[in-house]
């Protein structure tokens, strides 16, 4: 098994991906290659005593920064460490990609390079959230803005068979975001993508699901477009820094809160890391014909460690074959559109 990573993707680059790559070597054994400028990494390494051993260098001398246009790299960032890491995978160098590089370029780049599953429409970008049920899969997270009612289909199949072969979820309860849980709410979009997905039975579909119960669990597969699905994304990540900031100042806001801290420290411990990001890794971006994970751009080591740990799973588990075997049978039962 060898994992791919960009080794100057996110803000923490190039020293926490080459940390989070020492620590999932020595962890998990995989092979690694890191794409990016080959002396910076030979240095960074040498620097800061990280073992480069069975972790291979791949040059490529620029990077392709998070503002710019994402069709750039295919023009004038297609020798960028991103763009190598893309163009490793889709010649078989590699059986997975980690970045925490521009989300809109790694889209781009896996759809253009890498390709995506025949008869998968759209690429999903797919991170995994904490609940208080568990986790739950968000799909689309912001790489489609737009959709038609078909691909939200794909979304939920997809969705339910990553679930089910990478988080060990039985029969993943499938949700369309909706502003009520009836099945008459929502504009046509949601309408025709409720009719679909009722009619489907390649999904556990459980209906609508409005924001305010995401987070208890009440789903395990959660489907939106991409606009919508981001704007769940942020609203989520922002709520949990409310609550964190919320809690750091009632615990040591004065004797009696710190000694309640100490009390409680080892249920704050478990809380804290059930909502932490890093113990996930990273989104996966499913429809692509190889595995992609996209780390958070501020992940560190463990974060990166995990998101290789995560791209190991998505290869083993044969969530590509089973993605493509889905969508054959979607086109032949003549439910694709």
């Amino acid at each position: 098994m060898r994992i791919i990573v960009d080794g100057f993707g996110g803000d923490n680059a190039p020293l926490a991906v080459l940390q989070g790559c020492a620590l999932a070597r020595k962890e998990y054994g995989v092979d690694i290659t890191v794409t990016g400028d080959e002396e910076t990494l030979k240095k960074t390494a040498a620097g800061n005593g990280i073992d480069l051993t069975g972790i291979d260098l791949v040059h490529a001398p620029s990077v392709i920064p998070v503002e710019a246009e994402p069709k750039t790299i295919m023009t004038e960032y297609a020798d960028s460490s991103m763009a190598k890491g893309f163009q490793l995978l889709a010649a078989g160098d590699g059986d997975a990609f980690v970045c925490a590089g521009s989300t809109g370029a790694m889209v781009v780049g896996a759809s253009l390079i890498v390709k995506r599953i025949k008869g998968i429409k759209r690429a999903s970008l797919a991170p995994i959230l904490p609940a208080e049920k568990g986790c739950y899969i968000l799909m689309d997270a912001g790489a489609n803005l737009e959709c038609r009612p078909e691909m939200l289909v794909q979304f939920g199949i997809m969705g339910s068979i990553y679930m089910e072969k990478v988080m060990g979820v039985k029969s993943p309860r499938v949700a369309l975001v909706n502003v009520g849980a009836e099945e008459t709410k929502g504009t046509e979009l949601q309408l025709e993508a409720y009719r679909l997905l009722s009619g489907n039975k390649a999904v556990n579909f459980t209906g609508n699901i409005e924001p305010r119960y995401i987070p208890r669990g009440d789903a395990d597969v959660v489907v939106a477009d991409g606009f919508t699905g981001n704007v769940v994304l942020k609203l989520t990540e922002g709520m949990g820094k409310l609550l964190s900031h919320g809690l750091k100042d009632i615990f040591m806001s004065g004797i009696s809160g710190k000694l309640a801290a100490l009390l409680c420290m080892k249920r704050i411990r478990a809380f804290k890391q059930s909502m932490d990001y890093t113990e996930y890794g990273g989104a996966p971006l499913l429809g692509t014909a190889r595995p992609v994970i996209k780390a958070h751009g501020s992940s560190d080591p463990k974060a990166f460690k995990n998101a290789i740990r995560q791209a190991r799973d998505f290869a083993e588990r044969d969530v590509i074959g089973q993605i493509a075997s889905a969508a054959a049978r979607l086109k032949e039962s003549g439910r694709e559109d």
